[in-house]
């Protein structure tokens, strides 16, 4: 495969996605919109509806005008930046769609269809050919969650293809500082090469759960020759830059077609330059069974793991557990803003600092380099503010020890706040001082300190001149940004 086809299809059914809704599918059902089979024509097949079609299909509109049209909301497996979208009409030759529009959407688990809103054009009012497969590039950097085919005005679709690059959510799979998969279509993996994959696409090594059959897997021909190094080869980038504590390799559904033996390496960076160092060595396999690894070689850090299979044969999952290294939470922050739909980067630039020239900013580089990049940027923006602009970040902070304070402010106060009663007073009396001789709350980054710490920094900090405060707390500013900018993944 090559192009759009080698990402894998986020509106797989086979993955989770699921048609939501539709205007109407008198004639054919909506669930076969994501079939992951090819449409099927049966000669002579009827229903008590008509003609019997696998795809979706509406009844013929009598309404007149340029937009009538049906439309279908699907809901996809992952959330995802979507590459390419295919509306396949295959067997609809005089019942299809003129046109097609599609936009895209992002919302959080469990948002009911008459609550999505938000929409942002993906593909606009597009010719369709019948019996074809109609290939659409959108350039949206935005992860959706959901999509919504139109139809102009009505007719029928055999399939939607969503290919894409899947973006994980942490508030589903778990926060990106605990442990991860790190080789999963969830948290964001990729399978980006691959010597073989004649019976089995290289992307079913990282799909969720376990292989439903022999098709579900990894698998390559056989091969002729064989020498004792002869391989085949399969090369996964991770979730990020990681630090390995589990390998497992499932060869399910592999009885008489798995690999003798395995090896599995791993390295940090480019891997058509980085050294590859050993995780597993060469193990011998079982068919149909579940492999596990906790001693293992090399733990990382690891950007890409290599896994080399001897001859050939198949492999159903590669799972990689472990932990993000905070260069890869790091750049878990800045993949999360480069993929935020623009309410959510608004919602989020700004819960990290209250400044709208902060959030604008970062909307506008976006996306970065890498998460070192954004931290950086963070900081020296922050460096750079007006007075003016500080006392706007400044304002909503609330006072360190303040039982209102938000959610963020109270569980980076954890500590101050569960100080004595006495020391609590205490710093709200310096809270004061401070306040009426400088003008603004007092700013600290308190994670991890308690109040008789951040009362001594009260205390030596009212003495300073306000010009001196003001660099002062935007040092602290900027730290609690960059803070709040990693907790975006947990």
């Amino acid at each position: 495969m090559s192009g759009h086809e080698d990402l894998p299809n986020l509106a797989s059914e086979r993955l989770g996605a699921v048609v939501l809704w539709t205007s109407d599918d008198f004639f054919a059902e909506k669930e076969n919109l994501l079939r992951d089979r090819p449409a099927e024509w049966r000669e002579h097949d009827y229903t008590d509806r008509g003609k019997w079609m696998d795809g979706w299909e509406s009844r013929r509109k009598r309404a007149i005008g340029p937009d009538v049209h049906d439309a279908a909301i699907v809901r996809l497996a992952m959330p995802g930046v979507v590459r390419a979208i295919v509306v396949d009409t295959s067997f609809f030759r005089g019942n299809f769609p003129e046109e097609c529009a599609i936009e895209g959407c992002t919302a959080r688990e469990g948002t009911l269809v008459a609550e999505l809103d938000e929409w942002i054009e993906l593909v606009p009012r597009s010719k369709l050919q019948g019996d074809s497969k109609n290939v659409f590039t959108p350039k949206s950097p935005v992860a959706f969650t959901h999509l919504r085919l139109r139809i102009f005005p009505d007719g029928g679709v055999a399939r939607l293809r969503v290919h894409g690059e899947p973006t994980p959510d942490h508030r589903r799979i778990g926060p990106a500082s605990g442990s991860l998969d790190l080789a999963a279509l969830e948290t964001g993996s990729e399978v980006v090469a691959c010597s073989d994959m004649f019976f089995g696409p290289k992307h079913n090594l990282i799909q969720p759960g376990r292989a439903r059959n022999m098709s579900d897997g990894w698998e390559t021909k056989r091969r002729r020759g064989i020498t004792a190094d002869t391989h085949d080869w399969v090369l996964v980038r991770l979730a990020g830059q990681g630090m390995l504590e589990r390998i497992e390799l499932d060869t399910a559904f592999f009885l008489g077609n798995f690999p003798d033996t395995a090896r599995l390496e791993g390295c940090d960076g480019d891997p058509a330059s980085a050294a590859f160092r050993t995780v597993l060595a060469r193990t011998k396999l079982m068919g149909h069974t579940r492999h596990f690894f906790d001693e293992l070689e090399a733990r990382g850090p690891f950007t890409h793991l290599r896994l080399q299979v001897f001859p050939d044969g198949g492999v159903s999952r590669l799972r990689a557990h472990g932990q993000l290294t905070e260069r890869g939470r790091d750049d878990a922050a800045a993949r999360c803003l480069a993929t935020s739909s623009p309410r959510e980067l608004e919602t989020r630039t700004l819960s990290c600092c209250a400044s709208k020239r902060f959030a604008s900013v970062l909307a506008s580089e976006r996306p970065f380099a890498s998460g070192a990049a954004l931290m950086t940027r963070a900081r020296s923006l922050i460096a750079s503010f007006s007075e003016a602009e500080l006392l706007e970040a400044f304002a909503a902070h609330p006072r360190i020890g303040e039982k209102k304070a938000d959610r963020a402010s109270t569980e980076e106060q954890a500590r101050a706040q569960a100080s004595s009663a006495q020391a609590l007073e205490a710093l709200a009396e310096a809270n004061r001082a401070y306040e009426a001789k400088h003008g603004f709350v007092f700013l600290i980054c308190a994670t991890g300190k308690s109040a008789e710490e951040v009362l001594a920094a009260a205390q030596k900090r009212v003495q300073n001149t306000r010009e001196i405060e003001l660099k002062t707390a935007a040092n602290e500013l900027a730290e609690i940004a960059v803070l709040r900018l990693r907790k975006l993944v947990g």
